[in-house]
């Protein structure tokens, strides 16, 4: 059982740490979705890499209840926003897939924000509410029914137009 005071990894690093293709890989997928470091990503990764060890176990079942399991699970993703029609569409997914999902990404999507890293500045900030809940957590994963009630705090402003002017200048 362990101790209930010390919290446990939730997540798989990489096997070996210094390959620099691998490193250069996520750093661009840091920089895409605004991640606050390769932490958050090896997290997503983790997350997806439980949902395909399940989506495996059931493949292996047989039965009314391993039918219902996959039934079960394919609607839990297309819920999150996932399309998925099958199992096998399951074991195909990326780590992109969940990071779309994510609030920080929809945020910035939406044209809420000119950048991903502003996007993560107005959320920790409680300026993004999702629906009537404030939401402060970057890595929140948005329900596809909820995606339409992300919003700003009121009387927030983008300037996204000198954002796009300093772009065509450089």
């Amino acid at each position: 059982m362990g101790t209930p005071k010390k919290q446990r990894r939730k997540y798989e690093r990489p096997a070996h740490p210094w390959q620099m293709e691998r490193i250069t890989q996520e750093m661009e997928v840091c920089v895409k979705y605004g991640l606050k470091n390769k932490k958050e990503l090896w997290k997503v990764r983790s997350k997806l890499g439980r949902i395909r060890n399940q989506a495996k176990n059931l493949l292996a079942k047989t039965g009314d209840l391993a039918e219902k399991e996959k039934r079960e699970l394919v609607a839990k993703l297309n819920v999150w926003g996932i399309n998925t029609k099958s199992i096998d569409d399951i074991l195909a997914l990326d780590p992109n897939a969940l990071l779309e999902r994510r609030l920080e990404t929809i945020v910035f999507r939406k044209g809420l924000a000119s950048t991903p890293k502003q996007a993560r500045q107005f959320i920790v900030h409680n300026l993004v509410y999702v629906g009537s809940h404030k939401v402060s957590i970057p890595s929140y994963i948005v329900l596809a029914s909820e995606e339409d009630t992300v919003r700003l705090k009121e009387g927030i402003k983008v300037e996204q137009s000198a954002r796009k002017e300093d772009k065509e200048a450089a």
